[in-house]
């Protein structure tokens, strides 16, 4: 059930977000942090801008001011997104925006910079700022974005309920002959009925296609038999959506059946495993024990699975921590994950189940609940 859109992000909540930022920039050593023209500026200021050569973003200082930093033509479309108060400073476009951080900053201040902005916008504040001046700022940001808040987590519920239902539609309107293109258009508009921003991406793969995991360059026409794998999302207030189908178009081979079933054993298993404390990579080692158990990989072998178990997701669809060897994060309260453990035989098929939980004090909850059996993909949907 899709239910009324929740209430967006408040201004108090953003407040609250650079409240904690400035307290965590003393264990970092920083004096103030650099946010570009990237998701994280959204998260902190409620400023969603699309990021060009022209700077856009703002500087947190650690006494809690913000300060908004623009073109001149641009101050006013600033002035009217803004959910955080702070002053606004423009440069001209014969002006250097470095050069009025490096002001606003002040002398020998040291800065954390969003650890998405671009190669260009590091080279040309170097022009400004000594190397030592210039630190990352992605651990005290994601240190705060990594756990959700009860209003993220019901605006990252609305958006996956939307295309569950939207895969649901999906399914019941394949016919045979109908090309991967026609599909992902039939998405994308069912993705903005329902109040989604339409496909924020969309796989749709058919037959041999489903072995490579982000789907085939060509558009391949179903066929009775294909196996059908559809990877899409959407998002809502910025928070976004990524589900995963695998199903066949008519009736199933025993060797598909056999691997769609280890494939939600192996999804079942990491749920299992994400226990609170529990580290991220501890949650892709129980997905592979499953399916070296059947004698598949071991490791990125294939057959087997030739990816990370999951990744975390919010304002990004990738986010870090991922669910990977190596990742030793601390599974905590508010940590949103994909649980995603694909099964790739190479030319023939592939098989991916994807949903998304997030950490509870409890342990783990799904935002949507897997899929039933490969002959019923969306029963109780």
């Amino acid at each position: 059930m899709i239910g009324m859109a929740p209430a967006r992000i408040s201004s108090e909540e953003r407040k609250a977000r650079v409240s904690a930022l400035c307290n965590g920039m003393s264990e970092e050593g920083l004096d103030a942090v650099l946010l570009g023209s990237t998701t994280s500026l959204l998260y902190f200021t409620g400023v969603s801008w699309h990021a060009s050569e022209r700077f856009t973003g703002a500087l947190v200082k650690a006494n809690g001011a913000v300060e908004y930093i623009c073109p001149g033509f641009e101050r006013d479309k600033v002035g009217q997104l803004t959910a955080v108060d702070g002053d606004i400073f423009t440069w001209e476009e014969e002006e250097s925006p470095y050069a009025l951080i490096a002001d606003r900053a002040g002398a020998n201040a040291r800065i954390g910079l969003d650890d998405q902005i671009a190669l260009f916008t590091y080279r040309g504040l170097l022009h400004h700022f000594t190397e030592k001046r210039l630190a990352d700022g992605g651990p005290a940001i994601n240190r705060l974005r990594r756990c959700k808040s009860a209003a993220e987590l019901a605006l990252m519920q609305h958006a996956k309920n939307i295309t569950l239902e939207v895969q649901k539609r999906a399914w019941k309107s394949l016919q045979p002959g109908v090309c991967a293109s026609e599909v992902m258009r039939f998405i994308d508009e069912q993705h903005r009925a329902l109040g989604g921003s339409g496909n924020t991406f969309c796989i749709v793969s058919f037959g041999e296609d489903t072995a490579l995991p982000h789907g085939g360059e060509g558009d391949r026409a179903l066929a009775e038999g294909d196996v059908v794998l559809i990877d899409t999302g959407t998002s809502i207030e910025g928070y976004n959506s990524d589900i995963t189908r695998s199903y066949v178009f008519g009736e199933p081979t025993q060797d598909v059946r056999t691997i769609w079933n280890l494939e939600k054993e192996a999804q079942a298993a990491a749920f299992e495993a994400a226990k609170p404390g529990a580290s991220c990579e501890n949650v892709d080692a129980a997905a592979r024990a499953v399916l070296v158990k059947a004698g598949l990989g071991p490791d990125y072998r294939l057959p087997g699975l030739p990816h990370r178990t999951g990744h975390g997701i919010g304002l990004d669809v990738h986010e870090t921590p991922n669910l990977v060897r190596g990742d030793r994060t601390a599974l905590s309260p508010g940590m949103c994950f994909s649980n995603e453990p694909m099964i790739v035989v190479p030319g023939r098929f592939g098989i991916r189940l994807e949903d998304h939980f997030y950490m509870a004090q409890s342990g783990p909850r799904w935002f949507t609940q897997p899929s039933a059996s490969v002959d019923d993909p969306f029963a109780g949907v």
